[in-house]
């Protein structure tokens, strides 16, 4: 059972999470997990994991429907991308479960740094915005959503922060594309990481729910304010990267000062 208080903790936080998910493709977890353990006060880190998988992933439904609306969603590309992560996602997991929970917490914090540095390496670059699935990317877009699965699923994470560059990488479409596309992704490696953990019972329904709930109105700013953003050059990109850095930094400082 949870307090009254933990509940609005978790609302807010599920509302911060939707709006990443809208607002740049990912952050869902990277958001989740900790405001999860530090904000809502889930003592067991795995847990956290599990329980914010299946919110992000119910999220990330929601927002996929609010990109697909503006058509900024490709298809051809962002399905095999997740297909081919799918199967990444539930190898990554069995071994993500077998780690320390802090030292995952780490490991994670660490890749979000790098991840960050190279976005704003690539800030200026505008993108093809037509791109499709094609002879020439496609051992490209199958062997990122392979790499990004199972990254996914062993950090226990819905992986957009990964799959927004490496749509970018593979196709070279634009990020507002690789926003939008990403959530296809996110929401299937979201589920099959979450699978993995509920057949170990390291899922909180109730707190998932009321995530989720929090998360409907906050995607929907947060697609607005994409949208918007997507207009000036750069702008999304270091949002982004930004996002990743401050709660990256965040994570490694609680872990430091609680060993």
């Amino acid at each position: 059972m949870i307090s009254a208080i933990q509940a609005v903790l978790a609302v807010g936080s599920g509302a911060l999470v939707g709006f990443s998910l809208g607002l740049i493709g990912g952050g869902g977890s990277i958001l989740a997990v900790p405001l999860m353990v530090y904000v809502v006060g889930v003592t067991d880190a795995h847990l956290a994991i599990g329980t914010s998988a299946i919110a992000v992933a119910a999220n990330a439904a929601i927002n996929l429907w609010h990109h697909a609306r503006g058509s900024t969603v490709r298809w051809s590309v962002a399905i095999p991308f997740a297909a081919a992560g799918i199967a990444g996602a539930l190898v990554g997991a069995v071994f993500g479960k077998l780690l320390d929970g802090r030292k995952l917490l780490e490991l994670f914090a660490l890749l979000m740094l790098v991840i960050a540095a190279l976005m704003l390496k690539t800030r200026a670059r505008a993108g093809v915005g037509d791109v499709s699935i094609s002879r020439g990317n496609m051992p490209a877009v199958l062997g990122l959503g392979l790499t990004t699965g199972v990254l996914s699923g062993f950090f226990g994470i819905g992986g957009g922060f990964l799959i927004v560059p490496a749509l970018m990488l593979a196709t070279g479409m634009p990020i507002i594309n690789a926003v939008s596309s990403s959530l296809v992704a996110v929401t299937a490696f979201g589920l099959s990481t979450a699978a993995s953990y509920a057949w170990s019972g390291l899922v909180s329904w109730q707190l998932a729910g009321l995530f989720i709930g929090g998360g409907v109105a906050g995607g929907l700013l947060g697609t607005r304010l994409a949208r918007l953003l997507s207009g000036q050059r750069g702008a999304l990109n270091v949002v982004f990267a930004s996002v990743i850095i401050l709660v990256a930094l965040y994570m490694l400082m609680r872990n430091l000062f609680a060993s």
